[in-house]
């Protein structure tokens, strides 16, 4: 079967409205049958099970439970913006490998790098910040952004 997911000249990931469709389906039920999709998106069951493998082979999506951090004993959450002396690349790369750090984003602007972590109080949070991160060959200054409430959390963008 061929890629479900052709690249444009810039590299970006171009997917077909089929796949697309699917992407939606298993955004609003990460468990729904391949049965009830095919229905859905007028193929076959056999044919959804493919395509469904593809898109994880090729990186397009991933199918993962999603927790409330604070009903698994999470209770702090933070943003916290970094500035960075020379090359971004080391340091993005060495908060990737921390198991806090839920995402890692290069950005433009007054931060050089964004990430959320997830700790499981206010000490673990503070060791994060200022033995782990501050630490870090490169790291200038950080901004924590210390989350009070979460009030909405989804992950249905990119099909619509």
């Amino acid at each position: 079967m061929r890629d479900v997911a052709t690249r444009d000249r810039n590299g970006t990931p171009s997917i077909d409205s089929v796949s697309l469709a699917i992407i939606e389906q298993l955004q609003e039920d990460g468990r729904r049958p391949y049965a009830a999709i095919g229905k859905a998106v007028g193929l076959s069951e056999a044919a959804v099970r493919q395509r469904v493998q593809k898109l994880l082979d090729q990186g397009v999506m991933q199918i993962v439970a999603v927790t409330d951090p604070l009903t698994v004993g999470f209770r702090r959450q933070a943003m916290v913006g970094i500035n960075v002396e020379g090359d971004l690349d080391p340091v993005a790369d060495a908060l990737t490998t921390m198991e806090e750090v839920e995402y890692v984003v290069m950005t433009a602007g007054s931060f050089d790098l964004i990430i959320e972590i997830v700790c499981e109080d206010d000490d673990h949070l503070l060791e994060m910040i200022n033995k782990r991160i501050r630490t870090l060959p490169g790291v200038r200054t950080t901004e924590s952004f210390v989350y009070l409430k979460l009030r909405k959390q989804t992950y249905t963008w990119g099909t619509r």
